[in-house]
Formats: structure tokens, sequence, C-alpha cells
């Protein structure tokens, strides 16, 4: 637990300001983890007020009890919110709702099973985006952990660099751990209600408002492995499908926006992981289809242009 007090943690603050920065952190049967991801929320260095809430999705293995150690402990940074019944498994989601009861003006988000390692993260963020109103998000690097230790970088060297607004609308991938945006996201477009992918969507619906800042000058943060993970730990083919629902959910929402360039972005995607998905000789087949439907709309197109001349 964080050796760390409230009152050192607050030292340095204006006592009558609202946080500037809400914490954001889901959990669910994270007790083994769970700790280690609060300490590492104790342990920023602001000379501004943030605020932790902790969403428990009603846990069976302890990790409630830990969080309301924590918030008792520390009950005027951390706000706990325990669910009776599981949300999830009702197909409801605790986003927008959990950023709408943010207080901050920018939303850290992290899983309950990750954690940072820089205590200058938030600061380093936040003083980013004061002096840098068009940007609306920013972001780091993470190291991949398991049980064996750590697996090297989640980003690729390519998507370690700035995004613009075109490559967030486009749903540019962003390490969620490390996120630290403006607190803009309200709701929830209907068309993307029941994306698997949320933070997916996020980014895109960010796209809207600004930039996205990469900085390498702060430490990677710790993304886990294992096999309570909501997402990490599923097979191949569960990621293709969870991908193939949100990038679907994404066109249908850009289609009804009437944005023709982005709806046709994530209908490439679709066609591209659908073809991931099935075996080589349904590829095949696939692919002969599409030919024919490009060769008939082609010989129309002609034959239209023909008939007008």
């Amino acid at each position: 637990m964080s050796s760390r007090t409230e009152q050192q943690i607050m030292q340095g603050w204006d006592p009558a300001a609202e946080p500037l920065l809400t914490i954001t952190c889901p959990a669910y049967n994270q007790r083994e983890y769970i700790a280690q991801t609060l300490d590492s929320f104790l342990a920023q260095q602001t000379d501004f007020p943030f605020e932790i809430l902790v969403n428990d999705d009603a846990s069976h293995d302890g990790t409630a009890g830990v969080i309301a150690n924590y918030a008792a402990r520390y009950p005027r940074l951390i706000r706990p919110v325990f669910h009776q019944q599981n949300q999830y498994q009702q197909g409801k989601y605790c986003f927008p709702a959990l950023f709408n009861m943010a207080r901050g003006r920018y939303i850290a988000y992290c899983d309950g099973d990750d954690y940072w390692c820089d205590p200058l993260k938030l600061q380093k963020q936040v003083d980013f985006l004061q002096a840098h109103p068009d940007y609306v998000i920013t972001y780091h690097d993470a190291v991949v952990v398991d049980a064996q230790g750590e697996h090297g970088l989640q980003l690729g060297p390519q998507l370690r660099c700035n995004a613009t607004n075109m490559d967030l609308l486009k749903g540019r991938r962003i390490s969620t751990l490390t996120a630290v945006f403006r607190n803009v996201l309200h709701e929830l477009p209907r068309e993307l209600e029941q994306a698997p992918m949320l933070d997916l969507c996020w980014w895109s619906l960010l796209g809207a408002y600004g930039k996205g800042k990469y900085m390498p000058d702060i430490a990677p943060g710790g993304y886990r492995v294992h096999c309570g993970g909501v997402f990490s730990m599923r097979s191949n083919k569960r990621k293709i499908h969870m991908s193939l629902q949100t990038h679907m959910a994404l066109a249908n929402y850009y289609q009804h926006q009437g944005d023709q360039k982005l709806y046709e972005h994530y209908l490439v995607q679709v066609f591209g992981l659908a073809l991931a998905a099935i075996s080589p000789g349904q590829k095949l087949r696939a692919l002969a289809l599409m030919l024919r439907n490009v060769t008939f709309n082609l010989f129309k197109r002609l034959n239209f242009s023909a008939t007008r001349g």
C-alpha cells in the first residue's frame, strides 16, 4: 500500500479548487493487481488537484474490499462506485457514465490491472494540454507484462508519434492506459453502444475536437497480460471478431453522420478483418465475389456514361 498520506499527496493544492483531472479506473476481479494500480495513481506528483474514480463491476474475489480500504484511507481522493450486479454481463458499459461522473476538465484512464511507472506522468500530460488547446489527447507507450516479466513495448515504432485529427477519426491505435484527454465524451452515439472495443470509438470521437500528442519522455506504463484480462487473453479469432464488430459500428456511425470518407475507411477495415476471420477457401470465394461485383459495377457505369454521351 502507498506510503504517502493523503495530506502529503495534496500538499500545495488549492483546497477550494475542484479536481482538474479525474482518473477513471474500471475494475473487475483484479484483487491480485488493484493495489499496485491504485498505488501508481497515488504516487503521482502534481501541482493541481486530481480525483480517482474507481468502478467495481460486482467483483467476487475481494477486489471491492481492497478498493474500499483504499477509499477509507484516502477519502478526499478516491471515489468508489460499487455495483451489486455485473453490468458488463448485461451488455451495459460503465462509459460514458463514468466520464459524466468525473469532475475534472481532463480524463486519465487505466484499467484495474494495469499501472503507471512515471510519477510525473499526469503533470507532464496536463501541462501540455493546458498549453496547446488544439490538442485533445496525450499518450505514451507501455510495456507488456505477464507472470514471466516484461516483453517489449506495446506500440510499434510507426505509432510512437503524434496523431492528426484524421488519424484519430480513423481509429488510430493508442495505448489506452497511457491516455489523458479532454473531458468532452459525454454521450455514446447509438450506433456505438454495442461496440466491444470502446476505446477505439473514443479516439475516433475525440478526433472531432483536436489532435493527439505522443510523449516519449514519459516512462512506459505496465500493460498486464493475464488469464483474467478482458481483451488481452482472448483468442486471436475472438479479437478479430471484436475488432470487426467495432469497425462495423463505426462505419454505421459515420454513414449516419453523412461522412462518406470515414464510412468507406471503416468499410475497408471491415473487409480486411472479415477476410482474416475466414478460412483460405472462403477467402478465395469472397475475392471472386468481390471481383465479380466490381466488374459488374464498372460495366454498369461505363454503359451509363456511353448512353449519356
